[in-house]
């Protein structure tokens, strides 16, 4: 009878192995949740993958009806989630026992205080390399439009500085983004420039070209935050040098995997620029960049 209850005993612990080793063979180091195709994330994840090799699943959110990321990360077990982009970082507001690493989105720091378990990397270059390249255009006033829910942080830090510049950061608070049209013209005969933030309520698709068509009637220059600005009539932009930010994110997971908790890490800015500039609106307006900053120079944090 000890014999039958030893080998039954046995046999038990094996079907338990049996069922166990499958489970362990799903275990990662990196669940990679994306908000959609696109070719910036490529860009970050060809970075995120150059330094260290982790092992990952990808998700792309657009390729689903309804992707259940919570599932996932209770059945699959990654060590730690990377989301790209403001949907992926949404579709992670339910996990709470495995760190987040965010990249690409613009409401990372909006959800820190909701979700202890995140950290990342925001969407900011550092307000001293606008203030050297307005200092640099020869404009004293600049015009910031901004939602202090969304921006005020960053805005504040650039007060900070401004005066060392000899820039006057003449400002507009907009909390919702039917006002910026209103906050736009206010600034009429006000200002030399615009500085466009990377902030969702006073920038959106229906009020960009805004920005635009008033550095057109005002002759002053805007300096965004993203290429793609440039085709629309910025006269600048500081870009964030996406391979160099998914390097910056894989050395941020690599201590998160290594122990590291999330609540040590601080939301970073980007390590690495580019300031692009549009040869045919310098030329418009009549300026032209002298001394280190010319087109497609990149700047470095590090």
């Amino acid at each position: 009878m000890a014999r039958l209850t030893h080998r039954h005993s046995l046999t038990t612990l094996i079907a338990f192995l049996v069922l166990l080793i499958p489970c362990l063979a799903q275990a990662y180091d990196v669940l990679v949740i994306v908000s959609r195709r696109d070719q910036a994330y490529d860009e970050v994840l060809r970075g995120f993958r150059t330094p260290r090799q982790f092992t990952e699943r990808v998700v792309i959110l657009t390729d689903y009806a309804e992707a259940d990321i919570m599932r996932i990360v209770r059945e699959d077990r990654p060590g730690m989630v990377l989301a790209l982009g403001d949907s992926a970082l949404a579709a992670t507001r339910k996990i709470r026992q495995v760190p987040i690493i965010a990249v690409m989105s613009l409401g990372i720091r909006d959800r820190r205080n909701a979700l202890p378990n995140l950290a990342g990397i925001d969407m900011f270059a550092s307000p001293e390399h606008y203030l050297e390249l307005f200092q640099e255009l020869k404009k004293r006033r600049v015009g910031v439009i901004h939602d202090p829910a969304k921006s005020g942080w960053y805005l504040r830090r650039a007060q900070q500085m401004a005066h060392r510049y000899g820039i006057r950061l003449v400002v507009r608070e907009t909390p919702n983004p039917r006002d910026t049209l209103d906050r736009l013209a206010s600034l009429k005969g006000e200002v030399d420039a615009l500085w466009m933030l990377p902030d969702t309520t006073a920038v959106t698709r229906e009020t960009a070209e805004a920005y635009f068509v008033f550095s057109q009637e005002q002759q002053v220059p805007v300096v965004a935050f993203a290429g793609a600005y440039l085709t629309l009539g910025a006269a600048a932009v500081m870009e964030i040098d996406r391979t160099e930010l998914g390097k910056q994110a894989a050395e941020m997971s690599a201590k998160v995997l290594h122990g590291t908790d999330t609540a040590e890490l601080a939301i970073a800015s980007p390590n690495k620029i580019t300031l692009k500039t549009n040869p045919s609106v310098l030329k418009r307006l009549g300026i032209v960049l002298l001394g280190l900053l010319d087109t497609n120079l990149r700047i470095s944090m590090e």
